[in-house]
C-alpha cells in the first residue's frame, strides 16, 4: 500500500544569496523598514548598554553614593518602559513586513503558475508546488518577520555590548571574549545535532500521521481483506520508531542542557570571582562588576543567538530559491508578438494537418502520429479507440495546451501557433469525463466560463442541462456552497452542472470527453438528453464509448497507436468488420442488449 505524499522540509541553501529576492520585495516598503529599524536600534541599545549601565548606577550611587535608590530604580523602570514600547513597535512593523512580503510573493508565484502550460504540471507535482506555496512561504515569513530582526538585533547588541564592556572593564572583557567560544562551540555543536534528531523525530511523527490517514480512509478495503492485524502491526512499528528517535532527542537535550548550564553559570561564577578580586583591590566598583555581569550575559547570549540564526537564514534561502524557480518559469505556450486575429463571426471549423506529437515526459513515444482530420462547421465527429490510442491528446492539442511536434492545427483557417491561445480557448467549451467543480457556490460554478451572464441565462442553461430541478432544491439555491470538488452533488448532477457551464460558454466548438462513461443508466439518460441540446448548431468533437453518442455522429474516427485506422459512419464501419466493428461488439452491443 503506497504511502501518501508527505511534505518535505525545504533543504538549506549553501549561501544566503537567494534571500536577495526577499529583500527586493521588502524594499518596496521603505517606511515600514525605517520604522522597524529605528525600533530595533532603540531596543538593542537599551538592552545592551542602557540597562546594564542603569544597574551600575543603582549599585554605585543608589547604595554607595547619594543613597537615592528610588531615583535610580525609576530610571531603570523608564528604560524598561522604553524597551517594552520599542519591542512592541519592532514586532509590529517587522511582522507586518513579513506578512506583506509573503503575500506579494504568493501572488506573484500564483499568477505565474496560471500562465504555465499543463505540461509543466506533468513534470512537476502540483502537491509539491502546493508545498512550496505554503511551507516555503511560511519559512520566508519567519525569516522576514523574525529571523532577520533577531539577527540584526543580536548583531547590534553584540557589537554595542562588547564596546560597552571594553569601556567599563577592559581586563574583564578580554577574559569574557576568551570564554565566549568555550560556551558557544558546544552549544552550536549540540544544537546542530539536536536539530537533525528533531527533524528525524518530526519525520517519524509524520509517518504515523500518514499511516493513520491512509488506513482510516481505506477502512473498507482493510477490513474487507482482513488486514486489521497487519495494519495494526505496521502502525505499532511506526510508533516504536518514533519513540526510539524521541529517546535520542531527549538524551541529547538532557546532555546539552547539563553542559550549557554548567558552562554558562561556570563562566558567570569565574567572572564574578575575578570581579570580586578587582573590587576588593579597589580597581573597580561593585556597580561596575554588577553591570559587567549583566552586560556580559547579554553580549554572550547575542553571540550565541547569531550562530542559531545563521542556520535559519540558510533554510530561508533554500525556501526562497525554490520559490524563485517558480517565479522564473516561463510558459511554453505563448501568444506570438503579433497574434493573427481569428475570423469574425466564428465558423467553428477545426483542421489537423499531418500532426505528430510526443509528450514532454515521454519524448521517445509518439502519442499522435501523422494525424490528419478536418472537422467542418456544425459537424459532429466521434473519436473512438482503445485506451492509449491518443483520443484525449487530440483535445489537448486542439485547446493548445501543447504544440504539435510537427504538422499544423488550424481553427477557422488560422494556425493555432499564430493566434493568441486565449482567443483559441475562448471559442471552445469542454465537458470533461468527470464534472470537475470548484469549492464555490453553484452560481459561480455555472458561470465559470461566462462570468458576466445574468440570472435568467443561468437558469436557461440549467434547464437545458436537466439541472434546474436539483439546483432549485438546494438549501440556498444557486448560492449554495457545493463543497470540495462539488462533493454535495452526485456524479450525474456534477456532470449536468458541467454541461450547463459549457452551455453558458456558448462557444462554437464543443469538446466532449466521454461525458457519460461513469454514470448510471438514469443519470446517463438525463445527461445524454442535455448533451444533445448542447451539441445543436455546434461543431462537436466527442470521445465516446457509448453507442447512442457514436451513432448520432456525422463521422467516426477510429484511432489506434496514435493514428487514424478507420474513418466513416457507424453503418459503414460496422460492415467493414475492422477495429471499430470489434470495439462495437465488445463495448456497444453487449451494454445495448443488456
Amino acid at each position: 500500500m503506497a504511502s501518501p505524499e508527505i511534505k518535505e522540509e525545504p533543504k538549506k541553501a549553501r549561501n544566503l544569496s537567494p534571500l536577495k529576492m526577499i529583500f527586493r520585495e521588502a524594499a518596496k516598503y521603505p517606511l515600514q523598514i525605517s520604522l522597524a529599524a529605528m525600533a530595533l536600534l532603540v531596543t538593542a541599545s537599551v538592552m545592551s548598554v542602557a540597562i546594564p549601565y542603569g544597574l551600575k548606577l543603582v549599585v554605585d550611587r543608589g547604595f554607595g553614593g547619594d543613597g537615592d535608590i528610588d531615583r535610580w530604580f525609576r530610571y531603570l523602570l523608564l528604560l524598561v518602559g522604553v524597551l517594552g514600547l520599542g519591542t512592541a513597535l519592532r514586532f509590529y512593523f517587522v511582522s507586518w513586513l513579513g506578512e506583506r512580503v509573503v503575500a506579494d510573493i504568493r501572488e506573484k508565484v500564483y499568477t505565474n503558475l496560471l500562465r504555465l502550460s499543463p505540461g509543466f504540471f506533468e513534470e512537476n507535482s502540483p502537491k509539491e508546488i502546493s508545498s512550496r506555496m505554503t511551507s516555503d512561504t511560511a519559512i520566508i515569513e519567519t525569516v522576514v518577520g523574525t529571523t532577520v530582526s533577531v539577527a540584526l538585533r543580536n548583531a547590534i547588541m553584540a557589537v554595542l555590548g562588547t564596546g560597552y564592556l571594553f569601556w567599563l572593564a577592559p581586563q574583564l572583557t578580554v577574559w569574557l571574549l576568551a570564554g565566549i567560544p568555550v560556551v558557544i562551540v558546544p552549544i552550536a555543536l549540540f544544537g546542530k545535532r539536536l536539530r537533525n534528531v528533531s527533524r528525524a523525530s518530526q519525520d517519524r511523527v509524520a509517518d504515523v500521521g500518514a499511516i493513520t490517514t491512509e488506513v482510516l480512509s481505506a477502512m473498507k478495503i482493510v477490513q474487507g481483506f482482513n488486514q486489521e492485524q497487519r495494519e495494526s502491526g505496521r502502525f505499532n512499528e511506526a510508533v516504536e520508531d518514533t519513540f526510539t528517535v524521541a529517546k535520542r532527542r531527549i538524551l541529547i537535550r538532557a546532555l546539552m542542557t547539563a553542559i550549557v548550564m554548567t558552562l554558562i553559570f561556570g563562566a558567570v561564577t569565574l567572572l564574578l570571582w575575578r570581579g570580586a578580586i578587582l573590587v576588593s583591590d579597589g580597581t573597580i566598583t561593585g556597580g561596575t562588576i554588577t553591570s559587567f555581569v549583566a552586560g556580559g550575559m547579554i553580549a554572550a547570549g547575542s553571540f550565541g543567538a547569531l550562530t542559531e540564526v545563521y542556520g535559519d537564514l540558510l533554510r530561508g534561502a533554500g525556501a526562497a530559491s525554490r520559490l524563485h524557480e517558480l517565479l522564473d518559469e516561463q510558459p511554453e505556450i505563448t501568444a506570438p508578438a503579433r497574434p493573427q486575429a481569428l475570423p469574425e463571426p466564428p465558423r467553428g471549423s477545426l483542421a489537423f494537418e499531418n500532426v505528430s506529437f510526443s509528450y514532454p515526459t515521454r519524448p521517445g513515444e509518439q502519442a499522435i502520429a501523422d494525424f490528419s482530420l478536418t472537422v467542418e462547421p456544425g459537424e459532429t465527429v466521434a473519436i473512438v479507440g482503445p485506451s492509449g490510442a491518443g483520443k484525449s491528446t487530440i483535445f489537448q492539442l486542439a485547446e493548445r495546451f501543447y504544440d504539435p511536434t510537427s504538422g499544423t492545427i488550424k481553427m477557422d483557417g488560422v494556425p493555432l501557433t499564430q493566434a493568441d491561445p486565449a482567443d483559441v480557448r475562448r471559442r471552445m467549451a469542454l465537458v470533461p469525463q468527470e464534472g470537475i467543480l470548484f469549492a464555490a457556490s453553484a452560481r459561480d460554478n455555472l458561470r465559470y466560463g461566462a462570468w458576466d451572464v445574468g440570472e435568467d441565462a443561468i437558469w436557461d442553461a440549467a434547464r437545458a442541462a436537466n439541472a434546474e430541478e436539483f439546483l432549485r432544491d438546494l438549501p440556498d439555491g444557486l448560492d449554495t456552497f457545493l463543497g470540495e470538488g462539488g462533493a454535495r452533488l452526485s456524479g450525474g448532477q456534477r456532470q449536468r452542472v458541467a454541461i450547463a457551464r459549457a452551455l453558458l460558454r456558448d462557444a462554437p466548438i464543443l469538446l466532449l470527453d466521454e461525458a457519460t462513461s461513469a454514470l448510471d443508466a438514469e443519470s446517463e439518460r438525463l445527461v445524454q438528453d442535455a448533451l444533445e441540446r448542447l451539441m445543436e448548431n455546434r461543431t462537436t468533437l466527442v470521445i465516446a464509448h457509448r453507442l447512442a453518442t457514436v451513432r448520432a455522429s456525422d463521422r467516426i474516427v477510429v484511432m489506434e497507436g496514435g493514428r487514424i485506422v478507420e474513418l466513416g459512419d457507424h453503418a459503414s464501419l460496422t460492415a467493414k468488420g475492422g477495429l471499430y466493428a470489434r470495439l462495437a461488439s465488445l463495448q456497444f452491443d453487449e451494454p445495448a442488449a443488456s
